[in-house]
């Protein structure tokens, strides 16, 4: 009895206080020195919420078990016709109310942003100008990642290097080359950026972006060659349209890397 006041959110001190009358004594007494405090009905409530809780007797070895089962029905009946209990049910209801809300809310406002992105990249795809399509897939990506709760740090320069960008996903560091060229890259330009990453921590991983795609043999050249993951115009593509998600294609990207060796997996394939 104690335990289940104290439970209910009773002061240890006055869930002790009448212990050593019989429990219908106990509680009556109870019930007036919570009358007498501030905060006294809101105990009550809770007291009963409780009681509404129960779906067996918590105690085996009482008299009568049918006669405090259909008591305890009757009290729920009499608490929920006049609304006496504490509305747990209704709170957490609202809550994920709420919460459903907040998560279309997140999804309509991330469609409207893929939306803009996907026009930049259509956009990009009929500009004759290369460079600033380049400049336009960097934008891009600085706000694709962001949209998936992935901090993206856009274009930097160290001492001696030129970083596209840099990304942390799943406790690793990658490093980002973006390219939209009218040609492919060739096995040196990967080369190079794949001795960017090695010169950077161990668990420094790259992706090379690449809109125009890759030729067969630079994709056989660094098939599990350890560090560096391809991803092509199409693959963004089928983000941009919502038809994937960034970070679902990133871990599938990195597990076909990892576990078979495969450096470009389209996304088509997980659709």
């Amino acid at each position: 009895m104690e335990a289940f006041l104290i439970a209910s959110g009773v002061p240890k001190s006055l869930a002790a206080k009448h212990k050593e009358l019989f429990k219908f004594p106990w509680i009556k007494a109870l019930l007036n020195d919570l009358d007498e405090m501030e905060n006294g009905l809101d105990i009550q409530r809770r007291i009963l919420t409780e009681l509404c809780k129960l779906r067996k007797l918590p105690d085996a070895n009482v008299p009568n078990p049918d006669v405090a089962l259909s008591n305890l029905r009757e009290i729920k009946r009499l608490a929920v016709e006049n609304l006496l209990f504490v509305e747990e049910e209704k709170i957490k209801s609202t809550q994920k109310q709420n919460i459903a809300e907040e998560k279309a809310k997140i999804i309509q406002e991330r469609s409207q942003l893929l939306s803009k992105l996907h026009k930049m990249f259509m956009d990009g795809i009929v500009n004759p100008n290369r460079a600033a399509a380049g400049y336009s897939l960097e934008d891009i990506l600085e706000e694709l990642f962001p949209l998936y709760s992935l901090e993206y740090r856009k274009s930097y320069r160290t001492d001696t290097q030129q970083i596209d960008g840099h990304f942390r996903f799943e406790s690793f560091d990658y490093l980002v080359e973006a390219k939209w060229r009218s040609d492919q890259p060739n096995e040196a330009e990967i080369g190079g950026f794949k001795r960017k990453v090695d010169t950077k921590l161990e668990s420094t991983r790259g992706f090379f972006f690449s809109i125009n795609g890759f030729r067969d043999e630079v994709i056989k050249e660094f098939s599990g060659r350890g560090n560096i993951i391809f991803f092509i115009g199409e693959d963004l593509s089928h983000i941009l349209e919502g038809r994937v998600a960034l970070d679902e294609v990133l871990r599938t990207k990195i597990e076909k890397a990892a576990q078979e060796g495969i450096v470009l997996f389209p996304t088509r394939n997980m659709l």
